[in-house]
């Protein structure tokens, strides 16, 4: 017995990654003829250089930050907080600072360990320190000293 459901689901899902490759692939192709152009405007200009051997430039991370900006939003947040503060809590602080979307699981995930690194940091530097708590996640307040 199948679940008309389940499957009309499954397959709605599969048309949509099927898009999502067919974009993909598109955006490939044109960034592929884009990187031809290049090479060829090159060996117009020098045909000695090899272009092909130059070093590629890394492609920056989904939800990157820039420089400095993941650290000021978690600091804004632990001067504002009238209480300590939970790494879940910074976290999402941080997502609506930066517009992300908190229902987004896996963006919850990726920020969440930044966040966590940056405090680990900001504690070696003894600008935040951690509080004992019984709850999951770690709870943090601005060092006093």
């Amino acid at each position: 017995m199948t679940n008309d459901h389940t499957v009309s689901g499954l397959l709605r899902k599969r048309s949509e990654i099927a898009g999502k490759i067919e974009h993909v692939h598109a955006e490939l192709n044109g960034l592929i003829a884009d990187l031809d152009y290049i090479d060829n405007a090159i060996r117009i200009i020098d045909p000695s250089i090899d272009a092909t051997l130059t070093k590629t430039k890394p492609y920056p991370p989904r939800m990157g930050a820039f420089r400095g900006e993941m650290q000021r939003f978690l600091l804004a947040h632990l001067r504002n907080a009238t209480e300590p503060a939970s790494s879940l809590e910074i976290t999402y602080a941080v997502m609506k600072g930066r517009s992300l979307d908190t229902n987004d699981v896996r963006a919850v995930q990726v920020i969440r360990k930044r966040v966590g690194a940056c405090l680990y940091k900001l504690k070696t530097k003894g600008v935040v320190q951690e509080v004992l708590s019984e709850g999951e996640y770690k709870l943090w307040v601005m060092d006093q000293k």
